[in-house]
């Protein structure tokens, strides 16, 4: 496995850890909540910052490949669906934007597997990368939150930070399905060229 499929490997097994660590606090009666909420940052920290190296690399090294094309956006899509759930279990995200994104990044992957069938490896494109931004955006907001409401410590940017993570998660569905149908669009353009 070359060095950028590494990073990217890294957020699937990163992923796991910020679940477990965000229940630690409600599995333990309450302790380890300073300590949980450090390691959920730090896994949030290193999740992203493989996001944005791990492209980078592979186009320095010269080894963008077509498992790379794959790996990087299976390994968004656990990783940010694993805050999401997380943020949707302690009542920050409402449920019914989470199921949006969670349709979106199931019809995505069906959209892969249609194209990866006829040798298409579909890389991410500028709307699915915006989109990316903004699971990130909304997700270091949902941190806050969830930081807020185990510690108590964030009264200052109170009541602005629940609306603006709020705001946060809309603009991340409305860009998740945004994106969704340019997939579809290729999907369709591929299919008609193929018919032609």
């Amino acid at each position: 496995m070359n060095a950028a499929n590494a990073l990217t490997s890294l957020r699937l097994v990163l992923s796991p850890l910020f679940f477990v660590f965000a229940f630690l606090p409600y599995w333990t009666s309450g302790q380890f909540a300073v300590l949980s909420t450090v390691l959920l940052w730090t896994i949030f920290v290193l999740v992203e910052l493989s996001d944005m190296l791990d492209g980078a690399v592979a186009r320095a090294q010269g080894i963008v490949s077509d498992l790379g094309k794959l790996l990087d956006p299976f390994a968004d899509v656990v990783s940010r669906l694993t805050y999401f759930l997380v943020f949707t279990v302690f009542q920050i995200m409402p449920a019914w934007m989470f199921v949006l994104i969670l349709w979106r990044e199931v019809g995505i992957i069906f959209v892969r597997m249609m194209m990866i069938r006829d040798g298409v490896a579909l890389a991410a494109r500028k709307g699915g990368k915006t989109k990316a931004v903004m699971y990130a955006v909304s997700s270091g907001f949902g941190l806050l939150m969830l930081m807020h409401l185990r510690m108590q410590n964030l009264h200052g940017f109170m009541p602005w930070l629940p609306w603006v993570t709020m705001g946060a998660f809309l603009v991340s569905v409305i860009l998740a399905w945004g994106s969704f149908i340019d997939y579809l669009i290729i999907l369709r353009r591929h299919y008609t060229d193929r018919a032609s």
